[in-house]
């Protein structure tokens, strides 16, 4: 019985190669992207998973009254070991860690490298085994460090590396050698090693080590990043009272009244942080996946109902020799899946093809089938008998059910009564592909006003590379001399030595409030650390006063931008020139020199923040050095700067990277979403048009002998092309009209997200469906032109 269904489903299949065809290429478009957005989905999704007892792991964040005051990732030092010394029946186990980054060299070798000075308790807190050392002592004194697999091979060429030496450099310039005591076997995507994708550890060096670089976990440094471990049957609420007791008995007063530490889930952190980002896209891009899958499935349910006039005939048949409903659904069925187990077949095809360039698109790695557990290797067979099914279960119901008698004379009524039906699906097919089209145009101008010229400074021609830190007077001084170096030579326009630059990674925050005022009406403020440069090199707009000027007498003045001079009371630029401004538990007195423009420092999902910019000679703090290049050969120019870099600074390593590529990184998730929603837009057209094909050549087939009838009456080819056009125009315009509110109200509650985005215009709706009715148009004139120009006898003798 089955090996019958096969051959008269093959025979039928190869029969009508051309709608076959039509729907192995529709299908395998819509289960591609489908498979790839599940495998990014399923990446994604095993974010911390494999850590040790991570559903009793927990993140320690901070809610601070002003979101300026502190950084929500990280908390007070000693905060996670006090909980583990005073709590032990409450607290497992902690982690803590500084995440710095300094020179690392080996021999003629140097890279700046990120780095965690973080407690030993990493290794068997998280379950992190390593490929060569001893877990239990890699990490117990100081001038150890344990690093990764791909670090090692990148200095030593080789993975056992135990008892050899590397150089890090600290932040006052001295450099120690430090013994490798452990390789790191490769650690999956987590958020311990990597709490922010920008920054991943591959160099962990026990708090020993906290001196040497200058750094501390004291109960005044709110950025040190903590994890505890929960005993079994506890719960986060337990904890609430001894954190607020232990923040209330060591934390500095004006940060007791500020801060409320809290306990975040690490199992969901990945996911939720930022505001739920990556849950978004994954939610986001799912939808869409199945909403495209979705399409592809319809133009199998329209092909194969336009189709049923060709089986009238051998359904008859088939029931007045005895065949049983149930047969001919089992016959359909049958049919249905061979085609998606084909189309599903050329999807994984796809995949393999398509894997590398979409995990360019989305910027995250898509695994290869490889790369999967064996048991999800079982799911495309799963994936086809439902799909299948899923996709033949109506037309199989549907045919089965045509009378005999109506069969056998090859009655058109069943079609005709079903063509609101098929018009249904097609009007759900232009909306999904209208609504994917108009989104992607939204979200590339908001992704493009991120990029714009309208940020308050001009990005063009900027690059900056991190330096050595000395951060002393002399530290300073000796940076500034190497910097005039630099900004003599012919390729450069100018130079600034500061602590930050515009990718939202400041030194923190600090409480600014006018000179005579309670310190109780302070305002929280971005601190910014730069040199006199700094304005020209970046193109920041004075409003009033003027900058910093490279003198000592500069060490006590201050440059506010405009935000920060309205939250402080003055009602102009000008009004705040020459005023006086305190800063708490700060003996300076600081004279307000200059005011400059609002600009966007951070993300644009936030207001421009109040920002108060200090002198790096008075705060001797810095970090990178920004360069101006005028215009030219670009790449002659950074080849200058770098020989001249080396020269100055030996054993320093030359990492520059343009402002283009720092905001690029900025709006990674941005740009991601714009990638794939352009991808998605093309899946979706590819998908409905081959439905319009499929549809147009049955209907073409359907009407020869009325297009024959109409030419013998004297109708022109452009008349009869015109009764297929309007045919579909119209369903275009129903889809369009219901498409307009729907991606209006997605892409508006989008946007809701950014404190500054684009305003939503007619513009990507007009375009949208005039794009698609024109192509539309001409694919329908393409197939129509050659049944309207061909002999009128012939079309008549069709049947």
């Amino acid at each position: 019985m089955f090996k019958n269904f096969f051959k008269v489903a093959w025979r039928n299949i190869i029969k009508s190669r051309f709608y076959s065809l039509i729907n192995i290429i529709g299908l395998s478009t819509g289960i591609a992207f489908t498979l790839l957005i599940a495998a990014y989905a399923w990446k994604e999704l095993q974010v911390d998973r494999n850590l040790l007892n991570v559903n009793q792991q927990y993140i320690i964040q901070s809610k601070w009254k002003d979101a300026n005051e502190g950084y929500d990732l990280a908390t007070l030092g000693p905060l996670a070991k006090a909980l583990k010394d005073n709590y032990p029946d409450l607290v497992a186990n902690y982690y803590r860690y500084d995440g710095i980054s300094s020179n690392v060299s080996k021999g003629d070798q140097s890279f700046r490298e990120n780095l965690q000075i973080g407690d030993s308790t990493m290794l068997n807190m998280f379950g992190f085994s390593l490929l060569h050392g001893d877990a239990k002592t890699a990490l117990n004194s100081p001038f150890k460090v344990v690093i990764s697999k791909n670090e090692a091979e990148k200095y030593f060429g080789r993975t056992n590396v135990i008892g050899q030496t590397i150089t890090i450099e600290s932040f006052s310039g001295s450099k120690h050698d430090f013994l490798i005591t452990g390789v790191l076997n490769p650690i999956p995507n987590n958020s311990v090693t990597a709490v922010i994708d920008k920054y991943p550890g591959e160099f962990f060096i026990s708090t020993d080590n906290l001196t040497f670089f200058g750094r501390n976990m004291n109960w005044q440094n709110p950025f040190i990043v903590s994890y505890i471990e929960l005993r079994k049957g506890i719960t986060p609420k337990d904890l609430e009272k001894p954190i607020a007791h232990l923040v209330k008995q060591n934390a500095p007063p004006n940060v007791v009244a500020d801060l409320t530490p809290f306990l975040f889930p690490l199992n969901s952190f990945y996911l939720k942080k930022n505001g739920g980002l990556v849950q978004k896209m994954i939610e986001v891009l799912s939808a869409i996946a199945l909403f495209i899958l979705a399409m592809a499935v319809i133009n199998f349910i329209n092909l194969s109902i336009s189709r049923s006039t060709e089986r009238m005939r051998e359904i008859g048949i088939r029931k007045v020799l005895g065949g049983l409903k149930n047969q001919l659904i089992a016959q359909f069925l049958i049919e249905s899946i061979i085609i998606v187990f084909f189309a599903t077949g050329l999807a994984l095809t796809f995949y393999l093809i398509g894997r590398n360039l979409f995990s360019t698109i989305l910027g995250k790695e898509i695994p290869s089938l490889s790369g999967f557990p064996v048991y999800i290797l079982f799911l495309p067979f799963l994936f086809i008998l439902i799909i299948g099914f899923v996709a033949g279960i109506y037309p199989a119901f549907v045919l089965s059910s045509l009378k005999s008698v109506e069969s056998l004379k090859g009655s058109l009524s069943f079609t005709k009564n079903k063509i609101s039906l098929r018009k249904s699906l097609i009007v759900f097919q232009f909306i999904i592909a209208i609504v994917t089209l108009v989104g992607a145009m939204i979200i590339s101008n908001q992704v493009n006003l991120f990029l714009s010229n309208d940020l308050g400074y001009n990005r063009n021609y900027v690059l900056s590379a991190q330096v050595p830190r000395d951060w002393t007077q002399a530290g300073v001084n000796k940076m500034e001399i190497i910097r005039n170096q630099l900004a003599a030579l012919r390729q450069v326009k100018n130079v600034s030595l500061s602590y930050e630059i515009p990718d939202g990674a400041n030194s923190g925050s600090t409480s600014i409030y006018q000179f005579g005022k309670d310190s109780t009406q302070a305002t929280t403020a971005q601190a910014l650390t730069t040199d006199e440069n700094y304005l020209n090199v970046y193109e920041i707009p004075l409003k009033a006063g003027s900058f910093f000027e490279g003198q000592n007498p500069d060490s006590g003045k201050i440059i506010l931008n405009a935000t920060a001079v309205t939250a402080l009371g003055w009602k102009s630029a000008s009004e705040a020139i020459g005023q006086l401004i305190r800063v708490p538990n700060d003996p300076t007195t600081y004279t307000v020199k200059g005011v400059v423009q609002d600009f966007h420092f951070g993300s644009m999902q936030q207001v421009i923040a109040p920002v108060a910019i200090f002198n790096v000679r008075f705060a001797p703090i810095f970090r990178y050095l920004s360069f101006k290049l005028g215009p030219g050969n670009i790449s002659s120019a950074v080849h200058v700067i770098q020989k001249k870099w080396t020269a100055l600074m030996p054993g320093a390593p030359f990492e520059y990277t343009f402002m283009d590529d720092t905001l690029a990184d900025l709006y990674k998730t941005e740009i991601q979403l714009k990638n794939a929603s352009y991808t998605a837009t093309l899946f979706a057209l590819i998908i409905v048009l081959l439905g319009v094909l499929g549809l147009i050549s049955l209907n073409i087939q359907k009407r020869t002998k009325e297009i024959g009838i109409r030419k013998v009456l004297g109708s022109s080819v452009a008349a009869i092309i015109s009764l297929f056009i309007k045919e579909f125009i119209s369903v275009i315009l129903i889809g369009g009209m219901a498409a307009c509110p729907v991606a209006y109200m997605i892409m508006h509650s989008w946007l809701q997200n950014y404190a500054y985005r684009i305003n939503i215009t007619a513009l990507p709706f007009v375009i949208s469906i005039a794009s698609l009715g024109l192509i539309t148009t001409l694919l329908i004139c393409l197939q129509t032109i050659k049944a309207a120009n061909a002999n009128p006898v012939k079309s008549l003798r069709s049947e």
